[in-house]
């Protein structure tokens, strides 16, 4: 029986299926960094207002901080750890990279995964990225070391 301030909840998170129990309280990004110990998603402002926790849920863009992990049951998420398969490096990834689009890394697990939420989202609406769409796109995730346009140069290079 589960008390009444919890939840059993079914996540595919990077592909792998998770059953837990959950507190009615507990946010998808603490569940990811503190149930499952996936800690590249950042604990930011906790407010959705940095985007260092984004993730993918069912290929769309979240502030992990602000969904409730309850709401999410049956749902598949992707964090920056399951950008890549087998073990490799995601396009965004090799991009950042090559373009030295992170600095103290504390943003890049957001931003890879805010990127990669836009490519989906250009590439199902048959458009190009233009460096305004990236900008704008991109303007939920904050650069505390201001690599912006190091990023921009990497997600419009990851599009091509």
């Amino acid at each position: 029986m589960t008390p009444a301030n919890e939840t059993a909840v079914t996540l595919e998170v990077n592909g792998e299926g998770h059953d837990l129990r959950l507190d009615n309280r507990c946010t998808l990004l603490d569940v990811l960094r503190e149930r499952l110990t996936l800690t590249g998603a950042k604990k930011g402002c906790d407010h959705g207002q940095c985007g260092a926790c984004t993730v993918l849920l069912d290929g769309r863009r979240v502030n992990s901080c602000l969904v409730l992990a309850v709401t999410v049951d049956g749902c598949a998420v992707t964090t920056v750890e399951g950008l890549a398969p087998d073990g490799g490096l995601h396009p965004l990834q090799q991009a950042f990279l090559d373009h030295d689009a992170f600095q103290c890394g504390f943003c890049t697990p957001g931003q890879l995964c805010s990127a990669a939420g836009l490519l989906a989202e250009a590439k199902a609406g048959g458009e190009a990225l233009r460096e305004s769409a990236v900008r704008e796109g991109m303007s939920g995730n904050i650069c505390r070391c201001g690599a912006y346009p190091h990023i921009v140069r990497a997600v419009l290079e990851a599009a091509r």
